[in-house]
């Protein structure tokens, strides 16, 4: 069958009709009804069988009130189909007809199988039929209307086929018809995406009420909840990504390769990448479908010009609504892109994510070192990040080559062979591109390198706020950030310099290949190379190709920038994943207990054990070779910095061997169940890595470790979650009130809890910073108890709380009489008073178990043990039932302490209390990202260089309409045979180059000065400003701010001030400029259009208004949301050990999970709202290119083709501009919110000031007299008093011992003498304060109130040191001459010489002597490199015992007259104690000491002691007079730490 003879009509196939401005009825009925059926057919049909045999019923009922009525209407549809089929048998019917006809009833027919499976299966319409109604009812209105046209309209077949569509558009009301409200979907748990159908997706309607909402009210959280579809939830998405990674990791394994993260996640979402490929290219097509239908119009309005044939004015109009439909359906399809792409980036960024977490559990000791937490947080909230943002330009890199071929191809149409001549100054220009885009990668490699480092020390000085504050050391830290963000600086700045010479290449490159193609072209472009033919026509469509071209070109920067940066990033996240674990085979560990009671539970034989591996990784010439560039190359950056600073030039480091060699040595030990083990020891000689040994945390050399049962662990240096006291006890078990009540007890936390503002609801900030150590203490011994393991590790948990409280735990909870007396137990520990009560002694020495035995066993081996004991424990040899005694007696006097306890605890958990969360929530600011935000980053741009930006983007806008302009005159001149003789075609050329060179000019200095002028001097103005504040804010900030929340501001929201708000500026200028320049063209050329302007401006602010209520809320809410994935984070870090040995890595990966998944919602949640606004935005730019061709179309008679040209190609700019406007500056405030973020930071109220003019006498303090007078302070504004009306005199020179129960108010007497806390009600207490304004929120007036009673306390009194009141004294001075071993000891990473002297004042000797005398010289000189080793992360490669250590060597270097031990020796073992003590009274005995101390020991030769009791001064005299007193609180806290000898002996 021919064609004629399928179609069987006069007007044959066409495809447009001779006689109507319209297509012939062969080609409606074939390809507009025809085919989309039979795709439907396909469609359909596989979608039925996978259905059938693979689909999932959802059990939730049938929404019969939709279902029954579609599928009648559906059956209906066919009927009627059948039936003009019957009938088209009696007219003479065109076969092409009953082809369409026949289809369209057979994909009717499969609707309805499908309907019944869809309403079964799935909780909203399906794709394939609302999508059939859809083409279907558009595609016959159009076959109506030309039947009409061939008056067929009496035929029966016509009156069958019109019943057909009047039943379609039916069907599709109820298919159509909102579901929200059916059974189906309220019991679904499906998201608003998955609920929303076809029409809803593409226009992004589901996103609706969202955006109503938050233009009425701010938008919280809670009303974006679930928005997020499922597939991109952790749980999915991390297995998805992770199973593909590790196959890759096996399979490049194998061969010996390096797998790549990259392909992989590239290849991971390869099934997604194929619907993202066909948006983007018809995008693509769509977009040169329109200049070519500029040119039909230009013909068309020709027509009525000159004395040809005058084409139908209905040309014009189909002409003018194809313009219409074509950008309308190019704005859908490159919304779907956008958003399936950014489906794919949230993705990945979940998936890595989750992969960073999961992988950093698992990290061996050695990796562990090479990973700070700064660094990972960075993999977190930098390297991750990058995909989402970069995911979208991916796919340019294939469909840009196709948009040039379709322009080029398309200009050749124009002027023919010139084309080629712009080609080849595109084709010159690439491997500029290629050096430009190398140079790039290595730039931004060495920026994200600075970003760590400078990430890392601000994560440290955040983690040890309090030590910098004490020791006054907040400049050397603020200097140390500075020369990371200096680096950072001077690559950002050199990124912007090549930037800027990189946009002339790319937004000047259109106009240079226009410029080049249009010379030849005017010279010798026409027949035989004579000059060409320039007509309006020609050169409009022509400069709209050029200008098209320059979307492409001008993209290929930004996409190579992102592209080098997602995949920098990726490798850094690679690296981090292919670093090593820890083996599971280093203990093998039997879950369940043995059956026969005497096989040990813990057993190690022939073990050595080590914290590095074996020796240095083995590497290649090749590797060697760029290690030593990279150092080489260090070096010489230090050396620049440091002549730039004025400091001296670091010598070259010297490679130090690394001691490889093992830990412990020749380990045997077994354990018996329900032993209590005792582990015994010098400082640093392994008794805390024997338990990690045991947990597998080190690396096994050689022998085996077996356990059985589950284990739990108390580190030496407690570990707390930001989390309520109970959460933190409970860990994620059941909670079960008679054990949990039991536990308390035992570990005495009743009376504590009775203290707490709320009982164990309240919330303990993070790293416990609202406890003290000894509570923080006894919260890890509670959590373990909770746990009801088999195995208790306990390392050494009784050096951080007093003596009676040591008693009470060993009687209650960890000695033989107490709670855990049926579990195993290992306890390392300086008591040695409790040894007697050990079932096994362990002594450990130099690394190796030197005894083992009961206490007996050893006193009479005479041993290191014998000596000991001896030498330190007064109550040597007391009788086994005197000891007894003892306990009954203290027991009483514990049980009233708890049974007043008891008393207060069922107080306590009534007492709710707003002073209950600790930690707020993080304010987000509500509303507009007001003009002050413009200001604050203007004024750190400085006025200036932000106004010759402007103004130089002003000016480069008026040289490209020059451009234009000057071609309008170029075409009348040359069609005008009078003017067109006056000037040559040289003339032209000249201006014309001179027009382009004066913008490409403009564009160099504008991006210049916006990027490298006053980019950067804003983002390190507002660096600056964050960083100051941040050292002089008050310690009630630090404890009330999780460490999260902090880091956010100076990772994520620092890194989008220097990198994402200069881009987001630059946009707006560019755009906002455009959008001036052609209101300006249009006025001048074509002024009718301008009546259009301000209704079209109007609705735009209209749209934009009510639109970006709800994006920024959107745009906050996400920026809040990542800090708790952070927070977590680095808390996860600091407990790792913990969390391994208790084995609650899937509580803590789901809690992870659970983070990722709100911060996903709420990105994906403003994604899609930026979708929202660009459909509606589009749509509306679509309506405006209608009206000005349907103007045109109108005004055929009375333009000519120039002014045509002109209005039309400038109306389809001026809407994508205006669109692009209100994007980039919607963009712009969503950016903003980051310098909201930090000013609102930078904006705190500071501690009092670090300098005053106040005159002290020479080398104060002299004496060193202390005298507080009737003194009280608390911890923050609105909390209770912590110290309550104290006096007291210290005379120069005393030794006084501070002694209390835990919580007591010894600490904060410390924290008192060095102004951390403020007297109470003092000016400086109130003007520091930082707390959210309660007066605002009227649910709080009862607290108000409270607060204005507290204002009647007398005033908090005053401290005086050698008769001056230190409130009057500077910070900095005060803090600097004081000297302090805090209870923490903290150490930085840097070296051991940094860490004593940060300042760099000291010469080695001195250090050298310091550490002598702090009993460390021999440890530190036997480390590689001596003072210049290396302190890793926290100082985990120094025991706790050692950084104590260290920590005194530093108070020894600071000759002051004032030294406060906290607890400084608490860590120690008791010979080193002593030999602290000895040297603290020889080398101080000219200077007041004032020492907290548990170990009553410590304290028993001063002379006086402080015993405090609730915040109040109990006793203060010499310690003599007080043990002669029975009845004093000492007498019995000295009796409870067995440190009076018993007098019946």
């Amino acid at each position: 069958m021919g064609v004629d003879s399928f179609c069987n009509n006069p007007e044959g196939w066409g495809p447009t009709s001779d006689v109507n401005a319209d297509l012939t009825l062969c080609v409606e009925d074939t390809i507009l009804l025809g085919l989309p059926s039979l795709v439907a057919i396909v469609g359909m049909s596989y979608k039925i069988y996978t259905m059938s045999t693979r689909g999932k019923n959802h059990n939730l009922g049938r929404t019969n009130i939709i279902y029954w009525p579609t599928q009648i209407l559906m059956f209906a549809s066919a009927i009627a189909l059948i039936a003009r089929a019957a009938v088209l048998h009696k007219d003479t019917y065109a076969p092409a007809t009953m082809f369409s006809t026949l289809c369209m009833a057979l994909s009717w027919l499969l609707a309805i199988v499908l309907n019944y499976f869809q309403h079964k299966q799935e909780i909203r319409s399906n794709d394939f039929i609302f999508g059939l109604y859809m083409i279907t009812i558009a595609a016959s209105a159009i076959n109506i209307r030309t039947m009409i046209l061939h008056h067929i309209t009496d035929q029966d077949q016509f009156k069958a086929f019109v019943s057909f569509v009047a039943i379609n558009i039916l069907g599709l009301i109820f298919e159509a018809w909102p579901r929200g409200r059916t059974q189906v979907q309220r019991q679904s748990k499906g998201s608003a995406f998955e609920k929303a159908n076809l029409f809803s997706r593409l226009t992004f309607h589901y996103l609706q009420p969202i955006v109503s909402k938050g233009f009425k009210t701010p938008l919280a959280n809670k009303d974006i909840e679930g928005m997020v579809p499922v597939h991109i939830k952790t749980q999915y998405s991390y297995e998805h990504l992770n199973n593909k990674w590790q196959a890759a990791v096996a399979k490049s394994k194998a061969k010996g390769q390096k797998p790549s993260l990259f392909m992989t996640i590239m290849k991971a979402y390869g099934r997604q990448w194929v619907p993202i490929m066909i948006f983007r290219i018809v995008a693509s097509t769509l977009t040169y479908v329109l200049p070519q239908l500029l040119n039909e119009i230009l013909d068309f309005i020709a027509s009525y010009q000159g004395d040809e044939a005058r084409q139908p004015l209905a040309l014009g109009i189909i002409l003018a609504f194809g313009m219409f439909f074509a950008s309308l359906a190019n704005s859908f399809f490159m919304a779907q892109y956008f958003q399936a792409c950014m489906n794919v980036g949230i993705e990945a960024r979940t998936a890595l994510i989750a992969m960073i977490y999961r992988k950093s559990l698992k990290l061996s000791s050695a990796a562990k070192q090479k990973s700070t937490a700064g660094e990972i947080n960075n993999h977190m909230s930098v390297d991750a990040e990058r995909w989402p943002d970069a995911i979208t330009f991916m796919p340019m890199f294939i469909s840009i080559p196709y948009e040039l071929a379709i322009g080029l191809w398309m200009l050749y149409n124009q002027i023919g062979w010139s084309v080629f001549v712009g080609l080849a100054t595109i084709i010159a220009l690439m491997p500029i591109q290629a050096l430009i885009a190398k140079y790039f990668m290595k730039a931004k490699a060495a920026k994200l390198e600075a970003m760590d480092g400078r990430v890392r020390i601000m994560n440290e000085i955040l983690s040890g706020i309090k030590i910098v504050k004490l020791y006054g050391w907040e400049d050397s830290f603020r200097d140390r950030v500075n020369v990371y963000r200096r680096r950072e600086v001077a690559t950002l700045r050199k990124i912007g310099i090549v930037f800027s010479f990189l946009s002339i290449m790319f937004q000047s490159v259109p106009l240079l290949v226009a410029l080049v193609s249009f010379a030849v072209y005017a010279t010798h472009g026409g027949p035989n190379f004579g000059p060409g033919d320039i007509s309006p026509q020609r050169v409009f469509v022509s400069i709209s190709l050029f200008g098209m071209l320059n979307r492409p070109i001008g993209m290929l920067s930004h996409i190579i920038a992102e592209a080098i940066g997602v995949t920098v990033a990726t490798r850094r996240i690679q690296k981090f994943l292919l670093a090593e674990e820890v083996s599971d085979d280093t203990t093998e560990s039997i879950k369940t207990l043995p059956g026969d009671p005497s096989v040990p539970l813990i057993e190690i034989t022939n073990g050595v054990f080590a914290w590095e591996t074996e020796g240095p990784e083995v590497e290649t010439e090749k590797e060697k070779r760029a290690r030593e560039k990279v150092e080489d190359k260090k070096q010489k950056q230090l050396e620049k910095e440091a002549l730039k600073a004025g400091k001296p030039i670091p010598e070259k480091p010297i490679p130090v061997e690394k001691n490889y060699g093992p830990t412990l040595i020749d380990v045997n030990l077994t354990i018996a169940r329900e032993n209590l083990t005792a582990v015994v020891g010098r400082v640093g000689q392994g008794k805390t890595s024997l338990l990690n040994a045991i947990i597998g945390d080190m690396y096994k050399r050689e022998g085996t470790v077996k356990t059985y049962g589950s284990k739990a662990y108390v580190a030496q240096q407690a570990w707390i979650v930001n989390a309520t006291l109970r959460d933190n006890i409970t860990f994620g078990n059941v909670f079960d009130q008679a054990k949990y009540d039991h536990i308390l007890m035992a570990c005495g936390l009743l009376p504590d809890i009775a203290m707490l503002p709320a009982g164990d609801q309240t919330e303990i900030g993070e790293r416990g910073i609202n406890l003290s150590g000894g509570q923080k203490q006894r919260v890890s011994l509670a959590r373990a108890a909770y746990e009801d393991a088999d195995i208790y590790l306990f390392d050494d948990p009784l050096s951080a709380v007093d003596a009676h409280v040591d008693q009470h735990l060993w009687q209650n909870l960890i000695g033989p009489t107490g709670l855990l007396k049926d579990k195993t137990r290992v306890l390392v520990t300086h008591a040695i008073h409790h040894l007697e009560q050990a079932d096994q002694i362990v002594v450990i020495k130099d690394g190796k178990i030197r005894e083992t035995g009961q206490y007996d066993e050893l006193m009479k081996a005479r041993d290191s043990f014998y000596q000991l004991i001896t030498d330190y424990s007064v109550n040597q040899g007391k009788k086994k039932n005197k000891a007894a005694d003892g306990e009954e007696s203290s027991n009483e006097h514990d049980d009233e302490s708890t049974q007043d306890g008891d008393d207060k605890e069922t107080k306590a958990e009534i007492k709710k209390d707003d002073k209950a969360e600790l930690i707020a929530e993080e304010k987000m600011v509500m509303g507009s990202v007001s003009w002050g935000v413009y200001n604050i980053y203007a004024k750190a741009a400085s006025y200036k260089y932000s106004m010759v930006v402007v103004t130089m983007f002003v000016l480069g806008q008026a040289c490209q309409i020059g451009t234009n302009v000057w071609l309008k005159y170029w075409v009348q001149a040359a069609s005008d045979p009078v003017t067109g003789n006056k000037h040559s075609i040289g003339e032209f050329l000249g201006v014309y180059a001179a027009l382009i060179v004066s913008y490409m000019i403009m564009n160099v200095v504008s991006s210049y000065m916006a990027m490298v002028m006053a980019a950067i001097r804003a983002s390190t103005r507002l660096h600056e400003r964050l960083l100051t504040k941040m050292l002089r804010l008050p310690m009630s900030f630090f404890d009330t701010t999780p460490l999260g929340r902090i880091v956010n501001r100076f990772s994520s929201d620092i890194f989008s001030i220097d990198e994402l708000t200069p881009w987001n500026f630059i946009n707006v200028f560019i755009c906002g400029t455009s959008v001036l320049g052609t209101i300006v063209v249009i006025a001048t050329t074509t002024p009718v259009f301008l009546a259009v302007v301000p209704p079209l401006v109007v609705i735009y602010v209209i749209v934009q208004a009510y639109y970006i209520r709800s994006s920024r809320a959107l745009k906050r809410i996400d920026s809040v949301s990542k800090s708790p994935i952070y927070q977590h984070f680095s808390e996860t870090l600091a407990g790792v050990t913990t969390i391994r040995a208790l084995d609650a890595n899937d509580r803590f990966i789901a809690d992870n999970a659970a983070k990722a998944d709100v911060a996903a919602n709420a990105y994906f949640s403003w994604v899609v709202s930026n979708r929202w606004l660009q459909i509606r935005l589009e749509s509306l730019g679509a309506i405006v290119v209608l009206a000005a061709a349907l103007f045109a179309v109108f005004s055929r008679n009375s333009l000519n083709g120039g002014q045509v040209g002109l209005a039309l190609s400038y109306a389809l700019s001026v809407t994508q501009d205006i669109t692009w406007l209100v994007r980039s500056y919607c963009d712009l405030q969503n950016q903003l919110v980051a310098v909201e973020r930090v000013d609102e930071y930078a904006n705190k109220n500071p501690e009092a000031p670090t300098e005053t003019d106040a005159k002290l006498p020479e080398n104060w303090p002299q004496e060193g007299r202390v005298e507080f007078r009737n003194y009280s302070t608390r911890y923050r504004e609105g909390l209770d008093l912590v110290i309550k009306n104290i006096s007291f005199e210290v005379q120069p020179a005393e030794k006084v011992g501070i002694v209390g129960r835990t919580g007591a108010g010894k600490s904060s007497l410390t924290l008192a003498l060095f102004r951390i806390v403020e007297a109470a009600n003092s000016h400086w207490a109130k003007a520091s304060h930082n707390g959210v304004d309660q007066d605002a929120d009227p649910s709080k007036e009862d607290v108000t109130k409270d607060l204005e009673k507290v204002e009647i306390e007398e005033d908090g009194g005053s401290i005086w040191i050698d008769g001056i009141d230190i409130s009057t004294v500077g910070l900095r001075y005060l803090r600097q001459h004081l000297a302090i071993i805090p209870q923490d000891p903290t150490l930085f990473v840097g070296t051991v010489r940094e860490n004593l002297d940060p300042f760099n004042e000291l010469q080695d000797a001195d250090l050298w002597e310091a550490l002598e005398r702090a009993h460390l010289k021999e440890h530190i000189s036997s480390l590689a490199g001596g003072l210049s080793f290396k302190v890793s992360q926290n100082g985990d490669n120094f025991s706790v015992g050692q950084r104590s250590l260290i920590c005194l060597a530093r108070a020894l270097l600071r000759k002051t007259k004032i030294l406060i031990l906290d607890e400084a020796t608490a860590a120690v073992d008791v010979e080193t104690d002593e030999l602290i003590q000895k040297t603290i009274r020889k080398e101080f005995k000219d200077r007041t000491i004032l020492t907290i101390a548990h170990r009553i020991k410590t304290v028993m030769d001063s002379d006086k002691i402080l015993v405090l009791e609730k915040g109040r001064v109990e006793e203060f005299e010499a310690p003599q007079v007080l043990l002669q007193r029975p009845g004093s609180l000492f007498h019995s806290l000295a009796q409870q730490a067995g440190e009076i000898k018993d007098l019946t002996e």
